[in-house]
């Protein structure tokens, strides 16, 4: 992967303290995965990795719940709150009607939550520019394309998703100018992110119609994007969590989103008593999103192509080049 670790102290602002002092055996956080389950290799799995972590260093345990529908979401978030939980950490823009709901009525109880905006003194609110990483993953699609043809495969067509799509295409098109864009959706419904076959026949139509290159924000239902590449001997580029390893050969990139790092350091703050409410936003700057480089695609990726990439992340990280956002939008998927 690329040094997207390097400006990790810009994380402070979650409040985190690293501390040495005695733990509070008693800390248990909760984590509740959006639909598709913690092994979604995607965006859930990413939350995943981050609470395996706190758990890896501290030797504190956290509890989980993978809900099955969206009318879960508040049912789970209810039992914890009243259960008077450390922290309640919400994965997804589907819960923002939840977390607003239940930490009204319990005031007391700390809640994170993860691609939404909620204003209460009670909750942490967490969100990424995805159109910054996905602006770098289109620079690649746009340098790797032979068709002139890329394609963009969103999962639940909201505001939120097309942050990926407006950064993917202003990517690409400041590598190049003259590209056709092919532009699906899986759905309108949260079922959109857990639709791998959905999502496979509409990226085999892309690839029939001349795209070369798919970048999927869709959450689980990308697999079946990557699967179609592999089919037709085409590139896919993944995202949220590093995707590369999925099918090695047929995966330029993954658009990484460091939900692992929000989750990590919301248990980490808390745990230290030093968890606080507000808005925090990830960038490149701060290490939250960027594209995944191994040795699964480096054999895809050129380092004249490298060079480029840590150029232009360079420029946007200071101001020079300014990634614009989907008005309306809070998070991504």
């Amino acid at each position: 992967m690329t040094g997207f670790l390097r400006k990790i102290g810009a994380t402070i602002a979650l409040g985190v303290a690293f501390t040495t002092g005695a733990m509070a055996a008693d800390f248990t956080p909760v984590l509740l995965y959006d639909i598709g389950g913690k092994f979604d290799k995607s965006f859930n799995e990413a939350a995943h990795t981050g609470g395996e972590r706190f758990k890896e260093e501290t030797g504190l345990d956290y509890k989980d719940f993978e809900p099955n529908s969206e009318t879960q979401y508040e049912q789970a978030l209810k039992r914890f709150a009243r259960r008077k939980a450390d922290l309640i950490i919400a994965v997804g823009v589907g819960y923002s009607v939840a977390v607003r709901n239940v930490a009204s009525k319990y005031p007391d109880v700390k809640f994170t939550v993860i691609d939404a905006i909620i204003d209460l003194p009670n909750v942490q609110s967490i969100t990424f520019k995805e159109n910054e990483g996905s602006f770098l993953v289109g620079m690649i699609a746009a340098m790797k394309t032979e068709s002139n043809t890329i394609g963009f495969l969103g999962g639940m067509d909201i505001p939120l998703i097309r942050r990926f799509e407006r950064g993917y295409r202003q990517g690409a098109e400041y590598v190049k100018g003259d590209l056709t864009f092919i532009e699906n959706y899986v759905g309108t419904t949260p079922s959109a992110w857990n639709d791998p076959i959905k999502a496979a026949e509409m990226a085999r139509s892309q690839y029939a119609r001349g795209a070369d290159i798919i970048f999927s924000a869709a959450g689980p239902s990308g697999l079946g994007s990557i699967q179609a590449a592999k089919d037709t001997g085409n590139l896919a580029i993944g995202v949220d969590s590093n995707q590369n390893h999925v099918a090695p050969g047929y995966v330029l990139t993954s658009m990484l989103k460091r939900v692992d790092l929000a989750v990590y350091h919301a248990m980490k703050a808390a745990e230290a008593g030093e968890w606080k409410p507000g808005h925090t936003v990830l960038g490149l700057a701060e290490g939250g999103v960027d594209f995944a480089l191994d040795e699964y695609n480096a054999d895809l990726i050129t380092a004249e192509m490298k060079a480029k990439l840590d150029e232009a992340r360079a420029k946007i990280v200071s101001g020079e080049i300014v990634v614009s956002d989907v008005e309306g939008s809070n998070s991504g998927h």
